[in-house]
C-alpha cells in the first residue's frame, strides 16, 4: 500500500531530479559523454561543470512541482508558466557555468515532467510512489501541454533570416528533436527506457543503467549526434550500439561491459561525437525510477 510522506512533495520530488542529473553525471564509462574519468567528446566541460549545473537547477525542480501541484487552468497555460520558469533556470545554469551548456535539454524536459507529476498529484490525488498507471498519467498530461507545439515554435521557418540547428535539422530532414518527444509524451521514455526498468530494476544498478544507456543510443532520435556529426553518423552511432547489445545477450559479463564501452567511449571521442539526447533520456529514466521506487 502506498503511503503519504512526511517530506513535502515539491522538495521531495525535486530531490528525485536532482539525484537524477547527478547519477547520470557520475555513471562510467558513458561513450562520448561526460563522467567522473573521461570527458567524452565535449572540450569545454567536466564532471564538475555538471555538478555546478546540476546545482544551479535545483531550485527550480521544486518551483516546477509547486507550479503543477497549484494550477488551475488548462494544460497550455501551465506549460507557458513553466516554459517562462525554464528560461530562468536555463539563465542560472549559464552563469554558473561561464555560458556552457550542460543541460539545455535536460531542464526543458524536467520542466515538463515535474510540473506535470504535480498537476497529477493535485487532480488525481496521487502519492509517492508512483504505480505504471500514474506515470502514464504524467506523460498523457505533457502531450496536452505540448499539443500543438512544433508547429507554432516551427511556424514560418522559410521567412527566418537565420535558423538555429534545430530548427535547420526540422526543415531539411523533418528532426523533431525534444519538442516532437515532448509531444508526443515521451515514447523513448514510456516504451523503451521504463520497461526496461521495471524488468530490471532487482538487478545491479550501474550494469543496468549502462545497458539501458546502450538501449537508448541504438533507438532514440539523438540531435545531438546529427548535430555533430550528420546522420549517417548517429545511424553509425545506433548501428555500433545496437550490435554491443546483440552481442552481450550471448555474451555478457560486467567486466566485458566495461571494457567494450570505454573502447566505444574512446571510438566516439575521435570522431567528436556525443550522444547527449541519450544522457538527458537516461536521467529522466532515473528521475520515474525513483517516482516509482523501482530502486
Amino acid at each position: 500500500m502506498k503511503q503519504l510522506n512526511k517530506q513535502p512533495i515539491p522538495q521531495e520530488i525535486g530531490a528525485f531530479a536532482l539525484q537524477a542529473l547527478l547519477y547520470e553525471a557520475a555513471l562510467y564509462p558513458k561513450p562520448g559523454l561526460v563522467d567522473p574519468v573521461s570527458c567524452g567528446a565535449h572540450v569545454d566541460m567536466n564532471y564538475f561543470t555538471f555538478i555546478d549545473s546540476s546545482a544551479a537547477l535545483a531550485p527550480f525542480f521544486t518551483e516546477y512541482v509547486s507550479l503543477g501541484l497549484a494550477h488551475d487552468g488548462t494544460p497550455f497555460d501551465l506549460f507557458k508558466k513553466v516554459r517562462l520558469l525554464g528560461q530562468h533556470a536555463e539563465t542560472a545554469m549559464l552563469n554558473k557555468t561561464n555560458g556552457i551548456n550542460t543541460h539545455k535539454g535536460a531542464n526543458f524536459s524536467f520542466a515538463l515532467l515535474l510540473s506535470a507529476t504535480g498537476k497529477i498529484i493535485q487532480e488525481k490525488k496521487r502519492v509517492i510512489p508512483f504505480s505504471k498507471k500514474d506515470t502514464s498519467e504524467v506523460f498523457d498530461y505533457v502531450k496536452q501541454m505540448t499539443n500543438g507545439l512544433l508547429a507554432k515554435d516551427f511556424a514560418d521557418l522559410s521567412q527566418k533570416p537565420q535558423l538555429s540547428y534545430g530548427e535547420q535539422l526540422y526543415l531539411k530532414h523533418g528532426i523533431l528533436g525534444i519538442r516532437g518527444e515532448a509531444e508526443a509524451g515521451y515514447p523513448a521514455l514510456k516504451n523503451t527506457a521504463l520497461p526496461f526498468l521495471r524488468k530490471n530494476c532487482e538487478n545491479e544498478q550501474r550494469t543496468t543503467f549502462l545497458l539501458l544507456l546502450l538501449h537508448l543510443m541504438a533507438t532514440i532520435e539523438d540531435s545531438n549526434l546529427i548535430k555533430r556529426g550528420g546522420i549517417q553518423a548517429w545511424h553509425s552511432v545506433k548501428q555500433q550500439a545496437a550490435e554491443l547489445l546483440q552481442d552481450f545477450s550471448a555474451n555478457f559479463s560486467e567486466e566485458r561491459l566495461e571494457k567494450e564501452l570505454v573502447f566505444f567511449d574512446q571510438v566516439l571521442i575521435e570522431k567528436n561525437l556525443s550522444p547527449g539526447g541519450s544522457a538527458d533520456l537516461l536521467a529522466l529514466s532515473f528521475f520515474f525510477g525513483r517516482l516509482e521506487g523501482l530502486f
